[in-house]
């Protein structure tokens, strides 16, 4: 251990497609990135992007059961495209940007969406609504060198085997090259880090017992149960 006070934590991990692992460094999600969603959350389309974060040991893999978290009774699903960085950079060219992208999962960015709703009214920041333990299960990394960028394609999901969420990625308001520029224009991007690019509409509640499985085409699928 050294002068450690305590053991240092596992790097946080999640599984490549073709073999490896993919280790994380930060979490980045993009908010309101479909147009339909954004409107069924009661905000503006014109709006500029804007960023929120998880911490690294948000991340669940392997389609380990999500434990329901305390102090919330509205806890809903999104359903989001994940970009996996594998390259480092800061202001990047948006015609540069998917030079910096090693990969693409399928991942869910669960709410606490009361907790939001009233942070939203209080003007106080998210990270209770957002960033707490297990709120972020990802499916396996499939290398852009393998499948490309996708940037069209069905990103849907069901709970408990019912559609709930049914999109494109070609919807999106703003593409993963866009993301990733704006991004870094306010930080250094690293190898590592991962950015949630947004969900289509059909967020909803989900409770103890229900089976969470979410798909995109050519990228993968996740899938949780929570407990």
């Amino acid at each position: 251990m050294g002068d450690f006070l305590f053991a240092p934590h596992a790097p946080v991990t999640i599984p490549i497609a073709r073999g490896g692992l993919f280790a994380v460094r930060r979490l980045y999600c993009v908010g309101r990135n479909y147009a339909e969603h954004i409107v069924e959350m009661g905000n503006d389309t014109r709006d500029p992007p804007f960023f929120f974060a998880k911490p690294a040991d948000a991340v669940l893999v392997g389609g380990a059961a999500m434990p329901y978290p305390p102090q919330t009774a509205d806890l809903q699903h999104e359903i989001e495209l994940v970009v996996a960085i594998g390259k480092d950079g800061a202001d990047i060219a948006v015609g540069d940007a998917l030079n910096h992208v090693y990969g693409y999962a399928a991942g869910l960015d669960m709410t606490r969406r009361d907790l939001q709703a009233l942070a939203k009214k209080a003007g106080r920041p998210w990270e209770m609504a957002k960033a707490f333990d297990c709120s972020a299960p990802i499916g396996t990394i499939e290398p852009a060198e393998a499948i490309g960028h996708p940037d069209s394609g069905a990103i849907t999901l069901s709970v408990n085997g019912v559609e709930r969420q049914r999109g494109d990625l070609a919807d999106q308001i703003w593409s993963v090259g866009e993301a990733i520029a704006y991004l870094s224009q306010f930080v250094t991007l690293k190898a590592g880090d991962l950015i949630m690019t947004g969900t289509p509409a059909g967020v909803g509640a989900v409770g103890r017992g229900d089976v969470i499985e979410g798909s995109i085409a050519r990228v993968g699928t996740v899938r949780t149960v929570i407990s």
